[in-house]
């Protein structure tokens, strides 16, 4: 009867096999399952506890160092590496079990303490650091669950130069500066005389060679048109002369003065 293609376990070179071979051979370690992982004997015991919902507090010395060291037998039996602390703590549950078969003291007399009081301490002390490691677990963590943003930036250098200053930027100044004398037209009472040559000698004494003066600050509203074009006719000369230097950062921009260093 020949083996078809549904009852086949597997094809080797093309050739089905309806069964297992007689010869084949498996190595006992060629699968290992594991199914819980502890950290070390506290972590094995709570895990014995709370699988039997036992209270912490009175723990069954026989039936826990029962299942306890069954456990070790069967990590032994999986040929798996046991650490010393695991063999200290079946001692010390087999020191506890001796202890708890041994008579007790008659009434009246000095009271033993617990010989699980211990034990029962060092589990809760290990529970509670045991779940507040859970909860810093589940706490967002950089390089985990949070990434750090990174761009390179690249290094520009930005120069700016100020444009000149034209004839008609500094019409336009003018007549803006023209256009405010006017407010204060009506206040003017007296006429004074006014020079070019003393203007000048006033602007000088407001003058830096470092810090900048608004060119519309030079002018005295309250003097009128003729204030105004006295000032003008003051800086014109100064400018004619390379006392004075007029700087505008951008177009449009307002316009200052400074002395020509």
């Amino acid at each position: 009867m020949s083996v078809t293609e549904s009852t086949a376990l597997a094809r080797v070179n093309g050739q089905p096999y309806p069964e297992l071979p007689q010869d084949l051979y498996i190595p006992p370690d060629a699968l290992e399952v594991f199914l819980e992982t502890f950290e070390g004997p506290l972590d094995l015991l709570l895990y014995l506890i709370k699988r039997q919902n036992l209270n912490i507090l009175d723990i069954p010395i026989a039936a826990i160092t029962r299942q306890y060291m069954d456990y070790l037998a069967l990590m032994q039996e999986l040929r798996l590496e046991l650490a010393a602390e695991y063999l200290v703590m079946a001692a010390m549950l087999a020191e506890i079990k001796s202890r708890l078969l041994l008579p007790h003291p008659p009434a009246g007399g000095p009271q033993e303490d617990d010989p699980r009081a211990q034990l029962v301490r060092r589990l809760q002390e290990y529970e509670r650091f045991k779940q507040a490691a859970e909860k810093l677990d589940v706490l967002p963590r950089l390089e985990r669950d949070v990434f750090t943003a990174s761009a390179e930036l690249l290094h520009r250098e930005i120069k700016r130069t100020p444009p000149p200053v034209s004839l008609t930027d500094l019409l336009a100044a003018l007549r803006e500066v023209l256009q405010r004398a006017e407010l204060y037209s009506h206040h003017r009472i007296s006429r004074e005389p006014l020079s070019v040559r003393e203007r000048m000698s006033r602007i000088l004494e407001r003058m830096d060679a470092v810090r900048f003066t608004p060119f519309s600050t030079l002018f005295t509203l309250e003097e009128g048109r003729p204030g105004v074009v006295v000032t003008l006719l003051a800086l014109l000369e100064l400018i004619r002369e390379a006392l004075l230097e007029l700087v505008q950062a951008e177009p449009f921009a307002p316009i200052h003065v400074r002395l020509r260093g």
